[in-house]
C-alpha cells in the first residue's frame, strides 16, 4: 500500500482487503461458503419455506440461491417440491444430513472466528463491533446520486 495515502484511505482499504481475503479462507476452513451457511441456518430455523421467502430472507438475488440450492440438493443436504397448489412456487427444507451436518459447520465457523479475533479482549470486541456497526451504517446512508 502507497504510503502518501491518508489514513481513511488506509482504513477503507484494509476493509476492502479483509472482505476480499476472508469469504475464501472462511470457505476452506468451513467447507462452506458463508451464503450457503446462512441457506442453512435459516433452513434449521424453519420446517420448510418457499424459496422466495428464503431468497428474500438471506437477501440474495434469485439465480444465486438457486444454484446454491441446486448444490446442496446434489448433496443430500436440502430438498425441493413444488407447491402442488401453485407450480411456480417450490418449496425448500433441510434432510435429516443437512440437519446433521449444520452442527459441524457451526463449529469450523466458531474456530474460524476464534482464529480472526485472535488477541483481541471482550471490551476490543465490544468496541469494534460498535464501530463496525457504525461504519455498516454509514455506508448504507450513501446516496451514490449525490
Amino acid at each position: 500500500m502507497s504510503e502518501d495515502r491518508t489514513l481513511e484511505e488506509k482504513i477503507v482499504y484494509a476493509f476492502y482487503e479483509i472482505n476480499k481475503q476472508t469469504s475464501p479462507k472462511f470457505e476452506r476452513c468451513t467447507g462452506i461458503s458463508q451464503t450457503r451457511l446462512d441457506l442453512l441456518h435459516k433452513l434449521f430455523e424453519v420446517e420448510e419455506i418457499s424459496q422466495t421467502e428464503l431468497q428474500k430472507t438471506v437477501n440474495i438475488d434469485n439465480g444465486a440461491v438457486t444454484r446454491h440450492l441446486k448444490q446442496l440438493e446434489e448433496k443430500g443436504m436440502v430438498s425441493r417440491r413444488k407447491n402442488p397448489a401453485d407450480n411456480r412456487f417450490t418449496f425448500v427444507r433441510l434432510t435429516s444430513e443437512g440437519r446433521d451436518k449444520i452442527a459441524g459447520y457451526k463449529e469450523e465457523k466458531q474456530r474460524f472466528i476464534k482464529k480472526v479475533l485472535k488477541g483481541f479482549t471482550e471490551e476490543e470486541h465490544a468496541a469494534l463491533l460498535d464501530m463496525l456497526i457504525r461504519i455498516q451504517n454509514n455506508v448504507k446512508a450513501i446516496n451514490p446520486n449525490e
